[in-house]
């Protein structure tokens, strides 16, 4: 890889400049000298060293990857266009059309920080979980060690790795059902991406349940439904699920809710004390690579 060109670390140092801590949950204490984000604070956000930031912006690192410039754009809340200056600047082609897309808009951040109080995650048209917020991560356990196929739902479930969350036989159909008919619509929209291929051809060697559902080409829908989550600390914690699309970026932002008075709510309270390894309003991991 070439070394980054100076621009590239003044576009980072501008963009890091005008985004408000306080808009991200950040607390303000002590003196600041950095108007915006400190780097410090950017590299906790992006899932980076700090010593990386301070060696982007000051042009002595090699062209990062795709997924660290994915990353540091979810933490900048770069619009499109400016996410895809940033991938200029670095010598890389911008995300294609024709690709999925794990951008999060800023619109969607802002979401996030509005709903600290509700454990939500957002995943790509793909179902790989490329953010959350601290109490999605109290109640369901830490992702932040997972890596590849790990962070993908479709991929989680249906071979059988470790979770929290347990369904009724009920639940569990129409979670399958709505999850490969997802994935089914996601692979007409993206025929040239080659992960998603890729990721639905190993699914069904390796899942039976998946590849007849696949076969069948039953169709459903992500509706709200139910399920329990088993927490070391608190027991089961049953909640409503709700799996939201977002137009025109193709995410999903599947967000857990208790009505308030409920011993559920007063469960989600106790998380927030309880609290877990995962810090600040938004932890983000950077994606597998596509």
């Amino acid at each position: 890889m070439n070394d980054i060109p100076a621009a590239f670390g003044q576009a980072l140092r501008h963009w890091r400049d005008r985004t408000s801590p306080q808009d991200l949950g950040i607390p303000l204490g002590g003196v600041r000298r950095a108007p915006g984000l400190r780097r410090e604070e950017l590299a906790q956000l992006a899932g980076l060293s700090v010593d990386y930031v301070v060696r982007l912006e000051r042009g002595r690192a090699t062209s990062p990857s795709p997924q660290v410039l994915a990353s540091l754009a979810r933490a900048l809340r770069l619009t499109e266009p400016e996410r895809d200056h940033l991938y200029l600047l670095a010598g890389q082609a911008p995300p294609s059309t024709g690709q999925i897309s794990t951008h999060i808009p800023p619109s969607v951040q802002r979401l996030m920080d509005q709903l600290r109080a509700t454990p939500l995650s957002v995943h790509d048209a793909a179902w790989n979980l490329i953010s959350w917020n601290s109490l999605w991560a109290a109640l369901v356990g830490d992702p932040s060690p997972w890596r590849g196929r790990e962070v993908n739902i479709a991929w989680r479930h249906f071979t059988h790795l470790p979770t929290r969350v347990a369904h009724t036989p009920d639940q569990q159909a129409r979670f399958e059902t709505a999850i490969v008919s997802d994935l089914r619509s996601c692979a007409a929209r993206y025929p040239q991406d080659k992960p998603l291929s890729t990721l639905i051809a190993d699914l069904r060697r390796a899942s039976s349940r998946f590849d007849d559902l696949w076969n069948s080409h039953t169709v459903g829908f992500f509706i709200t439904d139910s399920k329990t989550v088993h927490h070391p600390d608190l027991g089961p914690v049953t909640v409503d699920c709700d799996t939201l699309a977002i137009p025109g970026n193709d995410l999903r932002i599947a967000v857990f809710s208790a009505p308030s008075g409920t011993s559920t709510s007063a469960q989600f309270e106790l998380l927030t004390t309880l609290g877990t390894q995962v810090t600040g309003p938004a932890s983000v991991r950077v994606p597998p690579d596509r």
